[in-house]
């Protein structure tokens, strides 16, 4: 006895073109979202080669600040920054989407929870900003 098979029909896989995620605001967001993420991770790259710059001393270390300060690295910088200052901003709006917060019974409202995320941000950017002028 031979089995008969079934003839399913394939998946359903709709044609999108490369630039699908231009057209609604939404997608878009998301997109330069995860894009800030690559900019993030360079400074980074870019800020660890630093600390082993100097550690191998002030002379090296001030040959590698004196690369830095051309455009292209100023530019680049300033681009990292704008992706950072995006990608945090972004992802404070999400915590009260991603963190519920409960007191006792009752929720916190997620505008409180949200609000408390930028006036964390500002406290320890302000904390930061001091303790480098102190430094200097």
């Amino acid at each position: 006895m031979t089995e008969a098979r079934v003839r399913r029909p394939g998946l359903y896989y709709p044609k999108l073109s490369t630039t699908w995620w231009l057209r609604n605001p939404r997608y878009f967001g998301f997109m330069l979202r995860e894009l800030s993420s690559v900019f993030v991770a360079a400074f980074l790259v870019v800020l660890l080669v630093q600390f082993w710059e100097l550690g191998k001393g002030p002379d090296t270390y001030g040959a590698l600040l004196a690369k830095l300060r051309s455009p292209g690295w100023i530019i680049f910088h300033a681009v990292a920054l704008a992706f950072a200052l995006y990608h945090t901003v972004t992802w404070l709006n999400l915590t009260a989407v991603v963190q519920v917060v409960r007191v006792g019974e009752r929720q916190v409202p997620p505008w409180v929870v949200t609000a408390a995320s930028f006036v964390a941000w500002g406290v320890v950017s302000l904390v930061v900003l001091f303790l480098l002028l102190q430094m200097s």
